[in-house]
């Protein structure tokens, strides 16, 4: 069973903490100059061409500032953008807009990024069967937006975190004493705690590939770091006996000759690590 992160008490949950950062004790700034009562609009100005992701969430960080505030979505999550388009518009208490609006920029600036690079490399495997997929190489504190604008882009969500999958990377085998002892320890201790978790094992050569199917019990073996030749012969190798995941230092110019490989999953730590925030703006409308 795939964990569900995109519940209402997670996002309220993230929201609140990010607003307790922000506001403390009040935004003074606001409360100072804008006197009470006073209303407004404000336009969300998208600056850059790419993948908009976020609007749900700012609806969210809106209504937790103040429910009064009343939104038009011109935009939705998932569509394509270009400079000069209006995402959306805010009316209501100038200062409470105001209040929302860093909180609003920040994920939908940074989920906007996400989405649109997912976007973007997706569409140059959709020729293949392999899906893209996210990493745990996330900002702390910020994974649920992270995963979200992967999903929005069109990539798909590995594991959440450490609880909902075992993965066992090449220092898990290492330190275990190799592939076959730390698998057979892992169907142990999952039988031992009633666990149904998937096992997904990381291999680095042909040799360990084979050593992860000998053993048996694995859901998925990853592919690190190899050459697409070795990446091909591996995929043979294992056929149909469990699925595949090609990783390591995945980018623009290797991702289509992996993907042909026939791997099932590409995963690229980058979509939340190394992408380009899009650029957006939320200015009042005299």
């Amino acid at each position: 069973m795939t964990y569900q992160y995109l519940t209402e008490e997670n996002i309220h949950q993230f929201i609140k903490i990010a607003l307790e950062e922000d506001i403390r004790d009040g935004d003074h700034s606001s409360l100072a100059s804008i006197p009470k009562g006073t209303l407004n609009t404000a336009q969300l100005i998208i600056k850059d061409d790419g993948i908009l992701a976020g609007v749900k969430m700012a609806e969210y960080v809106f209504n937790a500032v103040d429910k009064d505030l009343k939104l038009e979505i011109l935009k939705k999550d998932g569509e394509s953008v270009k400079k000069d388009d209006i995402g959306l518009k805010v009316h209501g208490e100038a200062s409470s807009i105001l209040t929302s609006e860093r909180l609003v920029l920040n994920c939908l600036q940074r989920m906007s990024g996400i989405a649109t690079y997912t976007h973007n490399l997706s569409k140059m495997i959709t020729h293949t069967s392999a899906k893209l997929l996210d990493t745990r190489k996330t900002t702390p504190n910020f994974r649920l937006a992270e995963k979200w604008a992967v999903e929005i882009g069109g990539g798909k969500n590995h594991r959440f975190g450490l609880f909902d999958m075992v993965m066992l990377k090449d220092n898990h085998n290492d330190f275990a004493g190799g592939i076959t002892a730390s698998v057979t320890a892992t169907k142990k201790y999952l039988k031992e705690k009633n666990l149904d978790l998937r096992i997904e094992v990381e291999t680095r050569n042909l040799e360990e590939v084979k050593e992860a199917l000998e053993v048996g019990g694995v859901d998925v073996i990853m592919l690190d770091n190899m050459s697409v030749v070795d990446m091909k012969k591996a995929v043979d190798l294992i056929g149909d006996k469990c699925q595949t995941e090609a990783s390591g230092g995945i980018t623009e110019s290797t991702i289509v000759k992996i993907a042909e490989t026939g791997v099932n999953f590409i995963s690229v730590g980058a979509l939340t690590h190394s992408y380009k925030s899009l650029d957006i703006s939320l200015k009042a409308v005299s």
